[in-house]
């Protein structure tokens, strides 16, 4: 974790120096603040807010800043979304952001920086999972606090926001077995529970709360989500897995 906070850190500084008093805060979330983080398999996320609006220049130092640390990343790499403090609070849904960065975009910002820059703005029903996870459980970096800037985000944007990562589940789940298996419980375990939980946190409570026969998949889910190891999935059975999670959440 050392190699982690020496990332962050580095983060901070560099973003200080770049955004100067436009900065109102950087906080952390995700697996690295609920106890699941894995160095090969995790990412890092990162909400960075600023009062005004950000010119171009700036946002084409910032993302050189952020590629360059990436570079030092895990695997999974940088993925963080800068906002402006006034959709924080009152909480706004969707929420409109100012830049996003992930390693999925790596290749883009790279060949077509201005294109990139021109275009990665709009909204994000994702920052509504995320700034709920970062009430509840985050981490301040550096400026204001999380209560300070984040107002509440109301219990239906929330779940639409969980629910928009997993409703094409049913065709997709073969895509990224192991995400699509831990988020379908974490989903569920929201709707019947009001539980707000990790991936891991959701195929724990899966184990104990779904029928048996879908414990194995689960149980494989989580063993590759931390450990190094991968696995062989029974198609059929993940596809009837889905299903069945789709039509609990669903009444």
């Amino acid at each position: 974790m050392d190699a982690l906070k020496d990332l962050l850190q580095s983060f901070v500084t560099q973003s200080q120096k770049i955004l100067g008093d436009n900065l109102i805060g950087i906080y952390l979330h995700g697996s690295a603040v609920m106890g699941c983080y894995h160095e090969k398999k995790s990412d890092i996320d990162l909400l960075v807010v600023v009062e005004e609006a950000i010119p171009d220049n700036i946002k084409h130092c910032f993302l050189d800043m952020v590629v360059e640390l990436n570079t030092y990343a895990p695997p999974k790499g940088i993925e963080l979304s800068i906002v402006k403090r006034e959709v924080c609070n009152p909480f706004v849904y969707p929420t409109p952001f100012e830049l996003h960065f992930s390693v999925a975009h790596l290749k883009w910002y790279k060949t077509k920086p201005f294109d990139y820059i021109a275009k990665m703005k709009g909204t994000d029903k994702d920052l509504a999972a995320h700034f709920t996870i970062l009430s509840h459980r985050g981490k301040c970096l550096y400026g204001k606090d999380i209560q300070d800037v984040f107002g509440a985000v109301r219990k239906e944007d929330y779940f639409d926001s969980i629910w928009s990562d997993i409703e094409e589940a049913e065709t997709e789940i073969m895509d990224n077995p192991t995400y699509m298996i831990l988020n379908l419980c974490r989903v569920l375990a929201y709707k019947k529970e009001g539980l707000i939980l990790s991936k891991q946190e959701g195929g724990k409570w899966g184990i104990c709360n779904v029928p048996k026969k879908y414990q194995t998949i689960i149980v494989q889910a989580l063993d590759e989500y931390i450990s190094d190891r991968s696995t062989e999935w029974d198609e059929k059975n993940a596809h009837e897995f889905a299903a069945y999670m789709i039509t609990q959440i669903r009444s």
